[in-house]
């Protein structure tokens, strides 16, 4: 990534954490171990890729920061709710995150669930907030929950869980775990501004298309780095999808193969932001360094 654009990443990262940190200074939750944990997590920092990315389409459109500044502190919150709990030893049994202990490490799991639990909710409740604001909003706002929910992320985790260790799970399994668990979250960063400025169809088709690629994009990086990423760098255990015979693209397509199609994925998402009708330097930076991570 340029010089320019990784100025700009990390604006749009501090621009959200200051959003963050002044919502967590107008609430106090009770009791104090509640307002531990939902904390502990929602500041361990970590990429803040979602809304980035939302506040990224958001300007490219033509567009503020502040337009859709709820929408992506609830769409963060609901992704850190979907960390808490994937740690869970009912989940992906992870210790770490972030290269810190996962929150049911540092507070136990029934505290684990109910952290998960509460930003889950106070997600939703932003949601409602955001809805005031006009019928855009509320658009924008069902494809967030949609997309979180049970035909979405939430439908990706229970096959995740269903399919692992089963030796019949193939691409047709592994495509809908990728699909749902990874990339419907990140359509919902990338096309909620379009939904939020009432664009057109063929527009919003865009954005949903650019978003699918890029999460199935990150998914199959996600899938190589479990396999030769290291701790210190991902901040989480390595190779627990293999030893715990997980659908992922290694599982089913092997090391080289996940690179041709995360190459495809990043073709396809460049070509898909050269056809829109707006100025995409900083997210053809970004795609290219979703595709070359090392963490």
């Amino acid at each position: 990534m340029d010089t320019n654009c990784t100025k700009k990443l990390d604006e749009l990262r501090a621009s959200f954490e200051e959003i963050l940190n002044d919502y967590l200074d107008r609430v106090q939750y009770k009791p104090e171990i509640l307002n531990q944990s939902m904390r502990y997590s929602l500041l361990l920092g970590g990429k803040r890729l979602r809304p980035v990315l939302m506040f990224a389409c958001a300007q490219m459109m033509g567009g503020k920061i502040t337009d859709v500044a709820g929408l992506a502190l609830a769409l963060e919150m609901i992704h850190t709710y979907s960390l808490i709990h994937d740690d869970l030893p009912a989940m992906d049994n992870d210790d770490f995150r972030r290269g810190k202990p996962s929150n049911h490490k540092q507070f136990g799991e029934g505290q684990a669930i109910l952290a998960g639990d509460a930003l889950l909710n106070e997600a939703y409740g932003i949601c409602f907030e955001e809805c005031s604001k006009g019928k855009s909003y509320r658009t924008a706002c069902s494809v967030i929950c949609k997309n979180a929910g049970a035909a979405g992320m939430i439908a990706g985790q229970a096959a995740d869980l269903y399919w692992q260790g089963k030796d019949e799970a193939g691409k047709e399994e592994g495509d809908f775990i990728a699909l749902h668990k990874t990339a419907k979250m990140i359509i919902s960063a990338v096309a909620v501004p379009a939904y939020v400025y009432d664009a057109d169809q063929n527009i919003i088709a865009l954005f949903e298309e650019f978003g699918k690629n890029l999460g199935l994009l990150f998914q199959i990086t996600d899938d190589i780095l479990d396999d030769c990423g290291t701790f210190d760098k991902l901040g989480k255990t390595v190779g627990k999808d293999a030893k715990e015979k997980k659908v992922s693209g290694l599982s089913i397509y092997g090391k080289e193969k996940c690179g041709e199609l995360a190459d495809h994925y990043c073709d396809v998402c460049l070509k898909t932001l050269n056809d829109m009708p707006y100025e995409s330097s900083f997210l053809q930076s970004l795609t290219r360094w979703v595709r070359d991570r090392e963490a």
